[in-house]
């Protein structure tokens, strides 16, 4: 991770949306296709300027109407995150503007958040429903975020999150939430082609792990892959998560030294939320250095949503990333790149600047990549490349 595969003097040609040579640039210049096309050739200056590939973000939640200003200023308050979900506030308190709004107004939303996103670099985005929890709901949000990304250059992966939190007419009746999950929404998902992952909240308070690996278990059958909100607030044994073969598993703010070593030994991806944790008030960021002595495949993204971490921007990931867990400049950036891409089975095709992948680019008004970390609370993306579309200044 700490190599960036840094090329100075560089220049990169793209042809149909794909990267066709990159390197050096008087190798580049010699290339058959552009000396075939010279004179077609439109050129980019980014002379000064630092590309590296557009941010993959691999953990966000845009499905959602409103922001959660009470939340917010309870938080500021003193409460903590268990106390104003017990008030009435936290995942619930989005719940109802979700069911109110119509699929043309998420849609909008959501392509919102995609726009915003792209201003910051990201040029990939992983986006999850979970904020309607009923079938139709559901549903909706996820047919809204397929309706936004094709209004969007950039590339989404949609994620099914039916199982966030049990919804308040089941607190009652918990037990039957679990089949409504398993045996109306993962199906009804698959069939009209409406999700590429299932999702769970496995925390006190929402999914229990047998709650979690009955869930899994639907996705796989169904053909879904799978990823997991996990240990965010509480440890939890993660063995028979990557069993299951979880794609990622995401938050990691408390993971068992045992576990570790086992998220280093699998094909899972270690996903890093700590905007969460900053939005929070938390102290408890993840230990990205013990997980990266151990071999982990690290990823970095924003989990932007509207309760605890309302950022579109991965540069200040980056900065916590850096600041708070110690990842220097190059793991960071890998991780919010190449590695987002891992995450979301993107690899041949996402976060790399390489022959072959996706003309995917994001440029910073930076002479030095370190600076990206460096400067925090300021946009310094100046433009992006989206499947080879410019867009910004």
């Amino acid at each position: 991770m700490s190599d960036i595969g840094l090329v100075t003097d560089a220049a990169v040609l793209c042809h149909n949306g794909k990267t066709v040579a990159a390197g050096k640039q008087r190798d580049v210049l010699r290339h058959d296709l552009y000396r075939a096309n010279r004179k077609k050739v439109k050129v980019l200056d980014c002379s000064g300027r630092t590309v590296i590939p557009g941010f993959v973000d691999s953990h966000t939640h845009p499905a959602f109407i409103h922001p959660r200003l009470k939340d917010f200023e309870l938080r500021t308050a003193g409460a903590t995150y268990a106390e104003i979900a017990k008030s009435g506030g936290g995942i619930h308190s989005s719940v109802e503007a979700v069911r109110m709004a119509s699929q043309s107004q998420l849609t909008r939303h959501v392509l919102s958040a995609f726009e915003r996103m792209q201003v910051h670099g990201t040029t990939t985005v992983e986006a999850k429903s979970g904020y309607g929890l009923t079938l139709k709901d559901e549903l909706k949000s996820l047919r809204a975020i397929r309706s936004a990304a094709k209004a969007w250059p950039g590339a989404v992966r949609t994620t099914l999150l039916g199982a966030h939190v049990v919804p308040r007419e089941f607190t009652k009746n918990r037990s039957a939430y679990i089949p409504l999950v398993v045996e109306k929404m993962i199906p009804a998902a698959k069939k009209l082609k409406l999700a590429d992952f299932v999702d769970v909240f496995c925390e006190e308070g929402a999914f229990s792990l047998e709650e979690t690996l009955k869930i899994f278990d639907a996705a796989k059958k169904n053909g879904l892959k799978t990823r997991a909100h996990v240990g965010q607030f509480t440890a939890c044994p993660l063995e028979r998560l990557l069993d299951s073969g979880v794609s990622s598993l995401d938050h990691l703010d408390h993971v068992q030294k045992k576990d570790v070593a086992q998220i280093a030994d699998s094909d899972s991806v270690a996903t890093l939320l700590p905007g969460a944790v900053y939005f929070l008030g938390g102290k408890r960021y993840p230990d990205a250095r013990a997980l990266i002595r151990a071999g982990a495949a690290l990823a970095l993204a924003t989990d932007f949503n509207p309760g605890t971490s309302p950022t579109p921007s991965m540069s200040f990931i980056l900065s916590l990333a850096c600041t708070q867990m110690k990842m220097t400049p190059a793991e960071a950036i890998n991780a919010a790149t190449v590695n987002g891409a891992h995450a979301l089975g993107l690899s041949m095709s996402k976060g790399r600047i390489a022959e072959t992948f996706d003309a995917d680019f994001a440029i910073f008004k930076t002479k030095d990549y370190r600076e990206i970390c460096y400067w925090f609370g300021e946009n310094l993306c100046e433009r992006t490349v989206t499947g080879g579309v410019v867009t910004g200044n």
